[in-house]
Parts: C-alpha cells; sequence; structure tokens
C-alpha cells in the first residue's frame, strides 16, 4: 500500500510540469499541420498545372537521398524511429526531423509521388514533443507521454479527427493493447493540435456528406451483414498485402540498387512508366481528389462506377513503389484510396450499398496495415457520423484480425 501510495503522488507530482510541454507541443504540431496541408494543396495544385513535373520524380528522389545522407541521420528512418523511441527512450529523435520530413513530402507531391500525409504529421509532431522533452528535462515516464501526445495532436490536426488521434497514439506501440495512460494527454493534445489548426483557417473533407446517412443505406439486413463480413476479411488480406509488399520492395531495390541515390531513380521511372502505360495519371499524389475530368480517386469511390476492378491495385502499386524507394509521407491517405476503391469493387459485384462498402473498405485496410483497429472505428465515426458505428467497429476488427502480426510501423510490438 505504501508504494502505491507513493507511485499515486509521484504519478500527481509529474502532471503540473507536463502541462505547458504538451500545451506547446499541440500548439506547434497544429500550426505546422496547418502550414503543411496549406502547402500540400498548392503544390498539388502545381502539379496538376505542369504535367511535365513528373519527369522530373528521380531528379528529385536523388536530391532526397543526399539531403538525407548529409543532414539526416537518425531522422531518415521515419515514423519507425518515434515508435522505438516510445519503447526505449534513447533520446534519438532529432528535431530537424520535422523541416527535413516536411520539405521532401512536398517535394515528392510537387513531383506526383504516390503518398500521404500523416507520416509527416506524425513526424513533425514527434520531433517537437522530443525537443522540448529535452528543453523541460522530462523524466522517462513524462517523454513517452509527451512524445505520444506529439503523434496524436499531428494525427489530429492533419485529419481533423481528434478522437481518432488519441486514440491512434495509444494503440500504436503495442499491437492490440492500449497505453491506456497517456489517453488524457493524448486526447488533450490531439484536440489543441486540431483547434489550433482550424484557427489557422485550414478545413477538412466533409466525408459525411458522401452518402452515408441512413436514408441512403436502408435498413441493416442479414445478408448486408454477411456482405460487409466477406468485404471485412477482403479489406484484412488487401492490408495484409500492403504491408507485405511494403516489406520485400525496400530489400529488392537494395539488392537491385546497392547505392541509395539509384534506388529513387529507378522508382522514379517505374512511375513515370505506369503512367505512361495506363495512360493516366489517376493514381499520383494523395488521390483524393481526380487528377482529370471522369479520374478515379478516393471522393469518386463513393459512387457507383467512381472506381474501376483494379484502382485499388494501381494505388497500391504506386504507393509502394514511391516510398519504398525512397520518397517521403505517410501511407494513410493511400491506404484510404485503396480501401474505398476496393469497397467500391466490393458492392458493385454483390449489389451492396457503394457508399457505404467504400467508408467501411476506408478506414478497415487502413486497421489492418496499422493494427489500430480501436481508433479506425472511431475514425469511420468521426468522418462520417455515427450511423453505422457498429458496422465499423466490426469490419475494423476482423479486418484486424485476418491482417497478421506485421504492420507498416516497424517496431510496434
Amino acid at each position: 500500500m505504501a508504494e502505491r501510495a507513493s507511485h499515486v503522488r509521484k504519478t500527481s507530482a509529474s502532471w503540473p510540469r507536463l502541462v505547458l510541454p504538451l500545451m506547446l507541443t499541440a500548439a506547434i504540431s497544429g500550426s505546422l499541420s496547418a502550414l503543411f496541408l496549406v502547402s500540400l494543396e498548392m503544390v498539388t495544385r502545381w502539379h496538376a498545372q505542369h504535367r511535365w513535373l513528373l519527369l522530373g520524380l528521380p531528379l528529385a528522389g536523388m536530391g532526397m537521398v543526399w539531403l538525407y545522407q548529409k543532414y539526416g541521420g537518425l531522422a531518415g528512418r521515419g515514423s519507425h524511429l518515434l515508435v522505438e523511441e516510445i519503447h526505449e527512450l534513447r533520446g534519438h529523435v532529432p528535431l530537424r526531423m520535422a523541416p527535413l520530413v516536411l520539405i521532401t513530402t512536398l517535394v515528392t507531391h510537387l513531383f506526383g509521388g504516390s503518398a500521404g500525409r500523416e507520416g509527416t504529421a506524425v513526424q513533425m509532431g514527434g520531433a517537437v514533443s522530443a525537443w522540448l522533452s529535452r528543453v523541460f528535462a522530462l523524466g522517462p515516464s513524462q517523454q513517452r507521454t509527451l512524445l505520444m501526445a506529439g503523434i496524436a495532436a499531428g494525427f489530429g490536426a492533419v485529419f481533423g479527427t481528434p478522437f481518432a488521434g488519441a486514440v491512434f497514439a495509444v494503440e500504436l506501440p503495442v499491437r492490440g493493447r492500449w497505453q491506456i495512460r497517456g489517453l488524457l494527454p493524448c486526447l488533450g493534445a490531439s484536440w489543441l493540435g486540431h483547434l489550433t489548426c482550424h484557427l489557422w483557417g485550414v478545413m477538412h473533407i466533409d466525408y459525411r456528406a458522401l452518402g452515408l446517412s441512413p436514408a441512403g443505406m436502408g435498413s441493416v439486413s442479414w445478408p448486408l451483414l454477411a456482405a460487409v463480413a466477406l468485404a471485412a476479411l477482403l479489406f484484412g488480406l488487401c492490408g495484409r498485402l500492403f504491408v507485405a509488399l511494403s516489406h520485400q520492395a525496400p530489400l529488392w531495390l537494395e539488392r537491385c540498387c546497392p547505392r541509395p541515390w539509384a534506388r529513387p531513380v529507378v522508382g522514379g521511372l517505374m512511375v513515370i512508366g505506369l503512367v505512361y502505360a495506363l495512360g493516366n495519371a489517376d493514381y499520383l499524389g494523395l488521390g483524393v481528389s481526380p487528377q482529370r475530368d471522369g479520374g478515379v480517386c478516393l471522393l469518386s469511390s463513393f459512387s457507383p462506377g467512381g472506381a474501376d476492378s483494379w484502382s485499388w491495385w494501381w494505388k497500391m502499386l504506386f504507393t509502394v513503389i514511391t516510398l519504398s524507394s525512397g520518397f517521403k509521407g505517410g501511407e494513410v491517405t493511400p491506404l484510404f484510396f485503396i480501401g474505398a476503391a476496393l469497397g467500391n469493387a466490393l458492392a458493385m459485384a454483390t449489389g451492396q450499398p457503394v457508399a457505404l462498402f467504400a467508408g467501411l473498405g476506408m478506414v478497415a485496410v487502413f486497421a489492418a496495415a496499422a493494427n489500430t483497429p480501436l481508433a479506425c472505428a472511431i475514425l469511420g465515426w468521426e468522418l462520417f457520423g455515427p450511423h453505422h458505428a457498429m458496422l465499423f467497429a466490426v469490419t475494423c476488427l476482423i479486418a484486424f484480425l485476418v491482417s497478421g502480426r506485421a504492420g507498416i510501423y516497424q517496431h510496434q510490438r
């Protein structure tokens, strides 16, 4: 009893010391996310206006390799370093991770690489929190809490989903287990980061307008539940395939191209070749909005005929090549595209509501690849509203159970 009382006193005494760095972490992370989102929209628009920029993708990749070799150090390990740091607390997360990943992600999108944005926001939040831990000389448990709070702030701000951001941060370190003591500070940081991003005038996509209201779905029936269960299995296998390719592609490129600068050249040329082979640029960049009139994208996947039967595969291939060859960015938004496109194809094949299955696939494939089913179920609720929240939860859980132990985040235990 005495030891327990002593632990409670120490924990209570540590809270006041953590409040200021927590608020600073969230405010800075939210501001950086706002800067990133505005800049990302600008470079995406530039690429759409100047398609010839795609031809510079291999050269841009060479520049990234040089930049990280000269200035990056451990920052080149990205989100994997953050997960390892939560467990080991070696103080290896450098502040320069934030500007490096910001600049290189924008360059990736400017030249047409298929990548996301969550990795950038999470790395910026993690780098800021690790720096503030050193500035305030925090203890080990406080450092771990602040690092998770930085991840939560970045995730919540960049997607506009503060509840999912907080749960993602506490669910990420250990597969199938929460770091429950960090939930409250992560929730506060995620909300503050989200509100800071909004105060800068940055708005997010309203996914609730895509047709997932009860009026558009009809009643829940046994055939619908059976179709959802089958789709959840396929979403889990899709996430598992993405993880397997993401782990094997870098190894193949290392064997093929021993020199690091040659890997983005090969990857960039492969992306260019695929664009010309397919005859369109639908699978470049974030993929949220269409690259052309009638093009396939994340948003179009919520409409009947808005995606082809193999659109999910093409986006997966473009993303794996881009990220495995050394370009920077996240996996989550491409996983959203992959899941929504697969959900579209399954709905069209089974005669089920397209918008519902696209929404389920959007979050379930991410749940399978990241091993974060609860965060993704909450993500579905925040993005689409409380309607069919139980279907989102069950789909994410089934997808997680069939996805295997490996995930997109190394060092996840």
